[in-house]
């Protein structure tokens, strides 16, 4: 920590009143910080100029294909499974939550058990084993595997699955963070236990949840990228079709990155305004 100088001035002389100022603050000089700074803000010019003057990211060809109708339709599907995922993952996360809060050791049970499974799991690994689902289950309800997992339900299925185990811890400390005083006063107004839940825990447990809800989003959105080596024509998945095509992979991944960059900073200002509206009443917020 840094501390101004304070200088003081030599003592009057006898006789005579010292100045009205007695103590003249002198602000530290910061000449390390300030060349460090200079030293950042050159390299990262630098690194700006080399990208945006390298014939080789083809910036020509990223703006022909960025607006493409392949792109879009990848960016389409990219935004309705990372929506589906989120809501359905949450649904089932916030039951899971509930049940491992429950006083009942059978549902405790069932939902530890269930995050603790899908949670070892690689992601990778949970796609391609329910893409394989048919060598255990060759017909569900007389109905042939093949014909009914398609690759974008087995796209949703795994990626719920695998969302629900990190959504219910989420939503699980959340309800922890709201004081029990709050349950307490709500059941000596003869709430019941799903108004309770509904009217004054998650409402209240929202602060909470928000900040890394917003992040698994995030992530979800990135994560979505996965369910291409399962031939779902996804955002990577079809810029991939152009560049096997084209050869011209550096600007066909670099069209895939700017939409990625571009989706998820507005999925941030988003959580921004979102996390505001419900730290309404917060002690400091404003």
């Amino acid at each position: 920590m840094s501390f101004d100088t304070l200088v003081t001035p030599a003592q009057a002389p006898p006789g005579e009143t010292a100045g009205p100022d007695p103590l003249r603050i002198v602000p530290r000089r910061r000449t390390g910080q300030w060349l460090a700074a200079a030293a950042v803000l050159l390299l990262l010019a630098l690194a700006a100029y080399s990208v945006v003057r390298n014939d080789a990211f083809q910036w020509d060809v990223v703006a022909d294909y960025f607006l493409t109708t392949a792109v879009l339709r990848g960016l389409g599907l990219t935004l309705w499974l990372t929506g589906a995922v989120m809501v359905l993952g949450f649904a089932l996360g916030t039951l899971l939550a509930v049940l491992r809060l429950s006083a009942n050791p059978v549902l405790r049970s069932v939902s530890w058990g269930y995050v603790w499974l899908f949670r070892s799991m690689p992601i990778l690994v949970q796609l391609l084993f329910w893409f394989n689902i048919g060598a255990l289950y060759p017909t569900i309800l007389g109905i042939k595997t093949v014909n009914l997992l398609g690759p974008v339900t087995i796209a949703v299925i795994g990626l719920t699955l695998h969302e629900a185990a990190y959504a219910a811890e989420v939503v699980r400390g959340g309800i922890l963070s709201v004081e029990k005083g709050q349950l307490e006063a709500a059941q000596s107004l003869g709430l019941g236990g799903w108004r309770r839940l509904r009217r004054i825990v998650l409402p209240q447990a929202m602060r909470s949840i928000l900040p890394p809800a917003g992040n698994m989003l995030i992530g979800t959105l990135k994560g979505t990228s996965i369910v291409s080596v399962i031939a779902v024509q996804d955002l990577l998945y079809s810029v991939q079709l152009v560049y096997h095509r084209t050869y011209q992979v550096i600007p066909l991944l670099l069209v895939a990155t700017l939409w990625y960059i571009v989706v998820t900073s507005l999925l941030g200002v988003g959580q921004h305004y979102i996390e505001r509206y419900y730290a309404r009443g917060a002690a400091g917020a404003r």
